[in-house]
C-alpha cells in the first residue's frame, strides 16, 4: 500500500467518523480508533489464526478488543482498555484491490461504504452486540 492509498482511506476513515451519529462519535472519545495496514501477528495468534497464513491476514477487516460496554464492571478494572481497529490491507482485499476500486465508476463510493460497515460492525460490539445481531441489522 501506498502513502498516497494510505493518507486517501485514512481521510475516508475520518469522513466516516464525521457522519456518526454523536452517541456513536462520543463513544469514540473513550474507545480509540486504531487504523493500520493490517493486524498484527499477536493479534492473529490471539483470534486463533495463523499469522504466517496471507489469506486468514487478509480477511480481517476490524476487530474490537477489550470488555462491551454492556459487560464493563469493576471487576475489569485492571483490564486494558476497548479498542477499535480498521484494517487497510483486509477493506480494500475485500472489495478486489485497489485496482478494482480504481476501475469502478463507484469503487471509492463502495470504499466509504466499507469502512462505515466495518466501523458501525466494531461499536457494535463495544455496544454489546453480537454477530447474529450484527448481522440482523446489515453489519456483516
Amino acid at each position: 500500500m501506498t502513502e498516497s492509498e494510505r493518507a486517501y482511506f485514512d481521510e475516508l476513515v475520518h469522513e466516516a467518523v464525521e457522519q456518526l451519529p454523536e452517541e456513536f462519535r462520543a463513544l469514540l472519545d473513550h474507545v480509540p480508533l486504531v487504523v493500520v495496514d493490517e493486524p498484527t501477528s499477536d493479534i492473529l495468534r490471539d483470534l486463533g489464526l495463523d499469522p504466517r497464513d496471507e489469506q486468514e491476514r487478509e480477511e480481517l477487516l476490524g476487530l474490537h478488543s477489550g470488555t462491551a460496554i454492556t459487560e464493563a464492571s469493576v471487576e475489569h478494572s485492571g483490564e486494558l482498555p476497548s479498542q477499535i481497529h480498521l484494517f487497510r490491507r483486509g477493506i480494500v482485499t475485500h472489495l478486489g484491490g485497489w485496482e478494482a476500486i480504481r476501475a469502478d465508476p463507484e469503487g471509492q463510493d463502495a470504499l466509504f461504504e466499507e469502512i462505515m460497515v466495518t466501523l458501525l460492525h466494531e461499536i457494535g460490539h463495544q455496544m454489546g452486540l453480537d454477530e447474529d445481531d450484527l448481522t440482523r441489522l446489515g453489519y456483516d
